[in-house]
C-alpha cells in the first residue's frame, strides 16, 4: 500500500480511510488554514506592486497591447512567487527524507538551488544525531475527524518529539497548531502496510528551520492547550464547509416588488 489518498474539493484537502472508502476527513493544513491571515493580503499586493516596478519595461509594453494580460500578470504575481517557493521546499524536503532514512545522496545529482539546504540538514543530523521513529506517515483522528502528513517523530536526547521541517523565510506561530494535531491523532496509518498503530506519547515537537544561509532547531509549544485552539478551528472548518449552507432559508413570506440577485441577473 503506497499510503492514505487523498482528493481536494473546494480549495481543501481530505483524506479518505484506507478501510472506508466512503469516510473523509479534513487535512490538518486545510484545517489550519481557517486561522484568518490577513497579512497575506498585504503580502499579496506587495508582490503585484513589486512585479510592477521591477518589470516595468515588460509591464508598460504589455499594457499597450493587452491590458487584460497586464492585470493578469500582476495580480497572479504573489502565486508565481508561492509556487517558487513551494517547489524548492518539496525538493528540499525530498532530499531530507533520503537523507534521514540513511540513503546516499550525491551532491551532483542535487539541483543547486537545494544544495545549501542537504548541506545543513547533514550537519542536522551529524550534530543532533536523532533516532528517527516515524517517517513520513499519516496520523488519523477518529474522535475528532482529521487526518494529516507528518514530517518525523524522533529521539532527540532521550526524549521522543513530532518533528517538522521547514525552508520558509521564517518559522509561523501556526506551526504549533499543526504539530499539536499531529500529537493528539489517535493513530498512525503505516504506508507500507495500511496497519494503524498508536501514536507514541511525546513530550513536545519542534521545527528544524533550514535555510540557504544555515540551520536551527526551535522548539514549538503543541501541548493540550494549543490542541484546543487547533479543535476550535476543525469545528470552523465544518462550518464553512458544511452548516453554513444550510442555516438561511427560503423565504416564507415576501411583500412589494423585491428583486434577488439572482432575479437581476437573468434580467
Amino acid at each position: 500500500m503506497a499510503g492514505v489518498s487523498t482528493i481536494k474539493r473546494g480549495g481543501s484537502r481530505f483524506y479518505i480511510d484506507p478501510d472506508d472508502g466512503g469516510v473523509k476527513v479534513p487535512g490538518v493544513t486545510s484545517v489550519g488554514n481557517m486561522l484568518p491571515k490577513d497579512y497575506l493580503t498585504f503580502w499579496a499586493a506587495k508582490e503585484s506592486a513589486e512585479a510592477a516596478v521591477t518589470n516595468w519595461d515588460v509591464v508598460s509594453e504589455l499594457c499597450k497591447r493587452d491590458p487584460a494580460g497586464a492585470v493578469d500578470y500582476l495580480k497572479n504575481a504573489h502565486r508565481r512567487k508561492s509556487k517558487a517557493a513551494t517547489d524548492l521546499g518539496s525538493a528540499a524536503h525530498d532530499y531530507f527524507e533520503r537523507l534521514a532514512r540513511g540513503e546516499v545522496v550525491h551532491d551532483r545529482h542535487v539541483h543547486m538551488d537545494v544544495k545549501p539546504h542537504v548541506r545543513w540538514f547533514r550537519e542536522f543530523l551529524a550534530e543532533i544525531q536523532p533516532r528517527f521513529l516515524h517517517l513520513e506517515e499519516t496520523v488519523w483522528s477518529d474522535e475528532h475527524r482529521y487526518a494529516g502528513s507528518f514530517d518525523a517523530i524522533a529521539e532527540v536526547d532521550g526524549e521522543t518529539v513530532i518533528l517538522d521541517w521547514k525552508t520558509s523565510a521564517r518559522v509561523y506561530d501556526s506551526v504549533a497548531l499543526q504539530l499539536s494535531a499531529y500529537r493528539y491523532a489517535d493513530r498512525i496509518i503505516l504506508a507500507g502496510s495500511g496497519d494503524s498503530i498508536p501514536v507514541p506519547e511525546m513530550a513536545g515537537g519542534a521545527v528544524l528551520h533550514v535555510r540557504p544561509e544555515g540551520w536551527s532547531l526551535v522548539p514549538v509549544k503543541c501541548d493540550r492547550e494549543i490542541f484546543d485552539h487547533f479543535l476550535s478551528l476543525r469545528h470552523t472548518f465544518d462550518w464553512e464547509t458544511v452548516t453554513k449552507k444550510r442555516v438561511v432559508g427560503k423565504p416564507i413570506a415576501s411583500g412589494g416588488e423585491f428583486v434577488t440577485g439572482t432575479q437581476r441577473r437573468a434580467a
